[in-house]
């Protein structure tokens, strides 16, 4: 064999490997610290394109989860002050009983009543005009400034997207519950529209008179002189007020089921994606562990050759001596 100095292939053949041992080495050290089975496009283009549009997805199903998860406390708010308004007409109903129906009630025991049952009616303006975080909680003015009807059609509604689709996605309306119109309820049963009782053709005096000619009771009183006295409402009104409370939770109830079920579907939705996006992008740690043993050898046997080749060159240096 020729015994040359000027061109050492061994050397430039064993600097090629370890040059190449080395960038697979430190490859499989970023994958395994990062986790990651495809470090940059250069790798794999077409699996980080769909890495990165699933790793979006599961963004806005996250996003989602959370819109539905603030609706179901939005409607949690709701029932619990429907609630309370269903035990505030309970006791109007109770106080009339007791004002109207025991003999041995003085006149001041009934004006007692009467002051607690005014108080009662104020409470109930207040907890209508509630907000969940600057939002009202309840129907004040349906749409186009018209009267919020309670079953009305033009009841105040909130859309709830419960998809990754944004507005191209499902759906859900959630229902401002109309309760001032629930308690405004007139002598034959019937349920009156309400704009916050504005109207001076709906008002009462404090005397308990009713001012317009269709006899239409109000529950909820703004101010003082709006309430009404006990002897101005028959039980029958109470029971109706009581009713309409009834179909409000009932309707919050409803909205909150279907907000449930469509978080639950999200949160399947959300897992089962996350399990397609590991499938594609994590490194199998077992396999990559072995890649760096073998790589890390590799890297060793190479500059083991490459100082072994460039020791050729004493052989002709003993030679020349």
């Amino acid at each position: 064999m020729t015994l040359t100095v000027s061109n050492n292939s061994a050397v430039a053949f064993a600097s090629h490997y370890l040059g190449k041992n080395q960038k697979a080495l430190q490859l499989s050290i970023k994958k395994l610290a990062s986790g990651k089975r495809v470090i940059g496009g250069s790798e794999d283009p077409g699996t980080l394109s769909v890495t990165m549009k699933l790793n979006a997805s599961v963004t806005r199903l996250t996003g989602a989860r959370n819109n539905v998860q603030n609706a179901i406390s939005f409607l949690e708010v709701q029932d619990g002050i429907l609630e309370n308004a269903g035990r505030i007409v309970n006791r109007m109903a109770e106080l009339k009983g007791m004002a109207s129906q025991d003999p041995m009630k003085s006149s001041q025991d009934v004006e007692s009543y009467n002051n607690e049952f005014h108080d009662l009616q104020r409470q109930l303006y207040d907890i209508s005009q509630m907000t969940f975080n600057g939002s009202s909680l309840f129907a004040q003015t349906g749409n186009n400034g018209q009267a919020t009807v309670f079953k009305g059609a033009n009841n105040h509604t909130i859309s709830i997207h419960t998809s990754d689709q944004g507005t191209r996605g499902t759906k859900i309306s959630l229902h401002r519950s109309a309760l001032l119109s629930a308690l405004t309820i007139t002598n034959d049963g019937g349920t009156r529209a309400s704009k916050a009782f504005s109207d001076t053709s709906n008002r009462h005096t404090g005397s308990g008179t009713v001012a317009s000619s269709d006899n239409v009771f109000s529950f909820a009183a703004s101010v003082s002189n709006d309430a009404w006295n006990l002897d101005a409402v028959s039980m029958g009104v109470f029971e109706k007020a009581l009713e309409n409370v009834a179909y409000l939770r009932a309707q919050n109830g409803g909205g909150m089921s279907r907000l449930t079920f469509a978080a639950d579907s999200l949160s399947v939705q959300q897992t089962n994606m996350r399990a397609a996006l590991g499938r594609i992008e994590d490194v199998d740690i077992a396999e990559e562990s072995s890649n760096l043993a073998k790589y890390s050898i590799l890297s060793q046997a190479a500059a083991a050759m490459v100082a072994q080749a460039n020791s050729t060159n004493d052989v002709a240096l003993m030679l020349l001596r």
